[in-house]
This record gives C-alpha cells, sequence and structure tokens, in this order.
C-alpha cells in the first residue's frame, strides 16, 4: 500500500507542476498526465495486480493505452495477459497490432513468449531467431536458447548462450551454459573448464566458485575442490570454509600445508596446539596455548604453555626459563591440582634442585590421584635419590622396572643411577 501512495504522491506533484507551465503545446512524455482521470487509472490498474486480478489490469492498462497512446500501458496490459495465462489472447492483440504498430521488437517478445508457454515451440524459435538477428541483445540470444533447452536441442542452447556470454560475461549465463553441458550433454570437462577460466580471467567469486565445488564435488575431485576452497577463502573467510580446507588437508593427510593454512588463518588455534604437539614444535606450541588460555580460560592450556616452554628450551639450566615454567605451573595448580600439572612441577623443582623436599610434595600428590603412573613413580624415586634417600629410591624402582613403560629412556638413565646409589648417598 505504501508503494501506491508514493506512486500517487509523485503523481499529484506532476499535476501541479504541470499546472505550473505555461500552456505551449508538447509532446507529452511518459510521466505526464494525458487525460483527467490517468492517475486514477494507475492506481486502479496497480491495485488488481497486487490482488493478482490479472484480467481486470489487463483491461485498465489497456484503457490507459488507447486514451494515452503511451505504449508502456499497452506493453504492461500485455504481460497482464501472459500473467493471467491468456496467452491466445496477448498474441491476437500482437497480431491485431501488426499493421499499426511497426517493428516493435517489445511487442515481438511478448508474442514469443505467449508461444512458449502455449508450447508453439517452433513458431516460437523462428521469432525468436528473427528478433535475435535484428536487436542483437544479450536478453534475445537468452530468449532463443531457452527456445532451444526446451526442444532439447542443448548443442545449439550453448551457441546461443555463449554468444550472450561473450557481450558480458555474466555470470548468470555462464552457470546456464555450465549446468547444461554437464548435465544435459555429459560434458562435464567442458564444463568445468569454463568456470575455471571465467575464475581465472575475472576472479572466483563466491557464486562461481560455488557452481565449482558442486562439480568438484560430484566428480570426487579431492584436488579441485581445495583449489576451489582456498580461492573462495580469499573472498570469504567463513569458519565454515576454513574447516572444509582442513577437513580435505586431513584427507590427504597433508598436515604441514594444514598447518600453514591454521598458522594463516588463525581459525583453529586448537587445533593447530594439537598439531604443534604432534610434529614436537613445542617453541610455536607455547604462544599458542597461552593465547588459548587467555581466550578460553582453561587452565589446562596454560599448563600446556608452561611444559612446552620447558621442552623447547634449548637450556634447561635457564633461571629465568625454570622461573617462568615454575610460576604458570603454580598458577595452574592454584586452580586446579590436576596430575600432569603436580606432576610436572615437582619433578622440575627435584631435578634442578631448587626444592626438592617441595618437589616431593607435589610428586606424591599427583600419585594419590594416580597411583600406577611409572612416571609419576620414576619422579617420585628421583626425588629421594636428590636427597640421598637411596633405599627408599630403590623400592620404587625396583616396582618401576618391570611396568610398562620402563623402557622411556630417562626413566632407564633414573634407574641406573640410583642402582648405582649405595649406603643411602648418590653416586657423584
Amino acid at each position: 500500500m505504501y508503494s501506491f501512495v508514493k506512486l500517487f504522491m509523485l503523481t499529484v506533484i506532476l499535476i501541479l507542476l504541470n499546472g505550473c507551465v505555461g500552456s505551449e503545446p508538447s509532446v507529452k512524455k511518459g510521466y505526464e498526465k494525458v487525460f483527467e482521470d490517468e492517475d486514477i487509472y494507475i492506481l486502479n490498474a496497480l491495485h488488481c495486480e497486487q490482488l493478482r486480478d490479472y484480467n481486470r489490469s489487463s483491461v485498465l492498462f489497456n484503457t490507459l493505452y488507447e486514451k494515452s497512446d503511451k505504449k508502456e500501458y499497452l506493453y504492461r496490459s500485455l504481460k497482464n495477459d501472459l500473467a493471467a495465462n491468456e496467452n491466445e489472447r496477448a498474441v491476437e492483440r500482437v497480431d491485431a497490432l501488426s499493421g499499426k504498430v511497426k517493428d516493435d521488437t517489445e511487442l515481438r517478445r511478448i508474442k514469443i513468449f505467449a508461444l512458449i508457454k502455449q508450447n508453439k515451440l517452433m513458431l516460437a524459435k523462428d521469432l525468436a531467431k528473427k528478433l535475435v538477428d535484428k536487436t542483437n541483445s544479450v536478453n534475445d540470444y537468452l530468449l532463443v536458447s531457452e527456445i532451444y533447452v526446451k526442444l532439447k536441442k542443448f548443442n545449439t542452447a550453448v551457441k546461443y548462450l555463449e554468444s550472450a556470454y561473450i557481450k558480458d560475461y555474466n555470470e548468470k549465463i555462464l552457470e546456464k551454459m555450465a549446468i547444461i553441458l554437464y548435465v544435459n550433454l555429459q560434458r562435464k570437462t567442458d564444463a568445468i573448464a569454463q568456470l575455471e577460466t571465467h575464475s581465472r580471467v575475472y576472479g572466483c567469486s563466491k557464486f562461481i566458485c560455488s557452481k565449482l565445488i558442486g562439480f568438484y564435488s560430484n566428480e570426487n575431485n579431492i584436488d579441485g575442490l581445495l583449489s576451489t576452497y582456498l580461492r573462495l577463502y580469499k573472498i570469504d573467510s567463513s569458519k565454515v570454509i576454513a574447516k572444509k580446507i582442513v577437513q580435505i588437508y586431513g584427507y590427504k593427510k597433508n598436515y604441514r600445508k594444514m598447518v600453514e593454512f591454521l598458522e594463516d588463518s588463525a581459525t583453529d588455534n586448537e587445533l593447530l596446539l594439537q598439531l604443534y604437539i604432534q610434529f614436537k614444535d613445542y617453541k610455536k606450541a607455547v604462544p599458542i596455548a597461552e593465547e588459548l588460555y587467555e581466550d578460553i580460560g582453561d587452565v589446562a592450556f596454560l599448563g600446556q604453555s608452561a611444559i612446552f616452554e620447558y621442552e623447547s628450551s634449548a637450556d634447561k639450566n635457564n633461571k629465568l626459563m625454570q622461573k617462568s615454567v615454575i610460576a604458570k605451573l603454580e598458577e595452574v595448580i592454584s586452580i586446579k591440582r590436576d596430575a600432569l600439572s603436580l606432576n610436572y612441577l615437582g619433578y622440575l623443582l627435584v631435578d634442578h634442585e631448587i626444592d626438592v623436599e617441595k618437589g616431593i610434595e607435589y610428586i606424591k600428590e599427583a600419585l594419590k590421584l594416580e597411583p600406577n603412573s611409572i612416571y609419576y613413580l620414576d619422579s617420585l624415586a628421583w626425588g629421594y635419590y636428590k636427597l640421598g634417600e637411596c633405599d627408599k629410591a630403590m623400592k620404587i624402582v625396583d616396582r618401576v622396572v618391570n611396568m610398562e613403560g620402563s623402557s622411556n629412556k630417562e626413566v632407564v638413565k633414573h634407574i641406573k643411577m640410583i642402582k648405582k646409589c649405595k649406603k643411602g648417598k648418590k653416586v657423584k
């Protein structure tokens, strides 16, 4: 209703403007009133269109045409005939006007549409070919191609689509052409090549990339999918597309490329952290774990950051590094006293003889949570060794020797050292 009011107000303004102009005769323009009730007829005709009373709207627009001789009213009346499915009437009216209106391409076009709707395709085709020869218009090339598709003459339809596409390189036209090539003619390679050529020359828009993804997916062409998703990600850096790219790298087992993509895109730092751990790239893991802790607040990431900081250090005796790691682990256990953090903190205090007794207490607490962990038992034995309590250390070693994991390099080293420990004193 708002649109009608707006149109009415515009009409009133134009009427007032006309009233202010001198009486010098001139040719009436399309927006100028020709007869008194023209604006009322317009509003009624538009209202009928809104109510889908196309027959009544056609009559009103035809009256407007007869009273004003404005062709836009005639075209609107005929298009309402098409909307009302009065196709035969539309054809008859256009034919009746042929002697009166010469070379009107819009009337020809309306007649062709009416013939198509009547399934008189051969007659529509002949008229459409003559029309396109006259207009050389993109829309008329499309009209001819549509008729050939209905006639199942797909190769000819493609030729007309190619002619239309060359005129303005329209993506919608390209899509029609690609679908006919792919679906109707089974020229799948040609369909994909058409889309790829366009994307290389004019860029891979969301529309074209989406079509390529559909074709590549149907062909199970993983490399094509990956290439297209990577291009699409440059214009639509969404997590959904990033996830697809990561999934494809995973399917191809190309984890190095997956790491590079995750580093550049920063779309899944948790996965990136896991990959760093898998590749033992602990130095890069440290800042990622810290960032995840800040973003998510999960203290486990702070614990991982501490462990990776220590493991990636070239100098394990670096006091500043040790201080940083200890501070992080103490913050972790102040929030959540998990076995891993307790043992790691305890072992660090023991191994570097920072506070052996305090370290042993942390390790014992970890063992209460996981009493059968060979690594925590090894840490405790090593703590007793550092205190010179070799008998206690040996009792734990006797238990550790037969446990799974006793072949671990660090565990083996500790066992050898503790076995050499005699009479309660460490061997220097």
